[in-house]
């Protein structure tokens, strides 16, 4: 066994060896000390896309390179972007001087990449190619495909005949081939399955030569994604307005650059580590470089740590947040809106006293894993007690887990969350597949080493 350096993980991967880490041991410890927040993937992505679509040039700070950015920069790039990374930064040259028509665009395991691209390579493109890698192609898209057949763009799986087509209907997995423009008009779709359908349509309807609407046809979950995105569409000249029922697209917009931009730290990530801020030492985790103003949700974290018995301390100025322990007891916790911090929550849960009920969890099942399912394992593998319901997760804390071997699933947020696990455990953690973490966060276990975690790639 050897231990962890400060790239093992992202170099272990990516200088073309080919290799994959497989196992990781990781020791109960104390996180203390500062932390500061990498770049905030949801903002990357949607800076990146106003970015490639503005009139000029726009350089963006984003100081972490994740598998998921990087697959929006390349699709981009294929879109005819110019995107050149120097130091921590983007620099992005739009892609209207040398747009491509039907571009393929991989998308690696990027939700984010494909729901966003999807209507605007209709709109811009004329239509693309797009593939994807592990669960991708079966994750859904089913409504935001239905929303823009209805509105002109035609969907096609490449190995599909037209006569198999009229008689099985159109293949609506990848690989899939989109063609003919998006027409404006009244965009009736579903708010409760994904954001990213929401947020794809409002980076597309501007371009389009008419007014929009999108019109919702049940509540919104995650609304806090679709105001990162209006939010950023405004930083962009960008106008659209908030309806009864959804939201107003002029047609004909432009996106215009405001100049260089410094992409916001990720609360989703912080998350991690103030999490391991309240279930260790009295110490206490500070995380930096986040914004206490931001529309990301994930901020609710704050709340939600409160909410459990922990200490938290916020300066707005400096953009820093304190966590310390407390006497940590069960709540109940709504996730419509904050999904992605079930599995680290659900770990914080077992450090508490008494049961926690996560509830409208059901979209959950629908991610890189599905995350009921594999959070729910996870705890369990380390000795403790979880139990599924359809769109629930209820999570028995006694305040200690035993540790042993656990399972990422291949799911970056599982494998964070094991770590945070691991820090009060009272055996080792053997943690498959920690590699991971490069979805979003690549140097996750050299900030969790640097900060006094234990982690020895086995």
């Amino acid at each position: 066994m050897e231990a962890i350096r400060s790239e093992e993980i992202k170099n272990r991967r990516g200088e073309g060896t080919g290799a994959a880490l497989s196992l990781m041991k990781l020791e109960p410890a104390a996180l203390r000390g500062e932390i500061r927040a990498v770049t905030s993937k949801s903002m990357a992505h949607r800076s990146l896309i106003c970015a490639a679509l503005g009139d000029r040039v726009t350089e963006l700070t984003i100081t972490d390179l994740s598998v998921d950015i990087a697959a929006t920069a390349e699709c981009l790039r294929s879109m005819g972007a110019k995107i050149e990374r120097q130091d921590g930064s983007y620099r992005v040259t739009p892609l209207w001087d040398n747009a491509v028509p039907q571009p393929l665009l991989n998308c690696r395991e990027s939700g984010s990449t494909l729901r966003f691209l999807l209507p605007v390579a209709a709109a811009v493109c004329g239509g693309a190619r797009f593939t994807g890698e592990g669960r991708l192609p079966r994750r859904p898209m089913d409504p935001l495909i239905r929303v823009m057949r209805e509105h002109g763009v035609e969907f096609m799986g490449p190995q599909q005949t037209m006569a198999a087509r009229r008689t099985q209907g159109p293949q609506d997995i990848l690989p899939l081939d989109i063609s003919r423009e998006m027409k404006p008009g009244v965009y009736n779709i579903e708010g409760n399955i994904s954001s990213q359908y929401i947020s794809g349509l409002l980076f597309a309807l501007p371009l389009l030569p008419g007014e929009s609407r999108i019109r919702l046809l049940s509540p919104m979950e995650s609304s806090a994604y679709v105001d990162m995105t209006l939010e950023t569409l405004a930083q962009y000249g960008i106008r659209v307005e908030k309806t009864g029922d959804g939201f107003l697209v002029p047609g004909g917009q432009t996106y215009r650059s405001a100049g260089p931009m410094e992409v916001e730290g990720d609360w989703s990530n912080a998350a991690f580590f103030l999490a391991a801020g309240a279930v260790g030492a009295a110490g206490g985790v500070a995380v930096t470089g986040l914004n206490l103003n931001s529309a990301q949700g994930d901020m609710e974290i704050l709340k939600i740590l409160e909410r459990f018995g922990a200490e938290v301390t916020a300066d707005r100025a400096a953009g820093s947040v304190t966590i310390r322990p407390g006497a940590m007891t069960g709540t109940e916790i709504d996730v419509s809106q904050i999904p992605d911090l079930m599995p680290v929550l659900a770990v914080t849960a077992c450090r508490a006293l008494g049961p926690t009920v996560f509830c409208n969890a059901g979209r959950l099942r629908l991610k890189e894993s599905d995350r009921i399912a594999s959070t729910a394992a996870l705890i369990r593998s380390l000795g403790g007690r979880a139990e599924e319901g359809e769109d629930s997760l209820t999570v028995y804390g006694n305040g200690a887990l035993r540790g042993g071997r656990a399972d990422s699933f291949g799911d970056h947020r599982i494998a964070m969350s094991a770590a945070v696990a691991a820090l009060f455990c009272q055996e080792a953690v053997l943690l498959s597949h920690p590699e991971a973490v490069e979805k979003s966060y690549p140097n996750f276990f050299r900030d969790y080493v640097k900060s006094g975690g234990k982690a020895d790639v086995v």
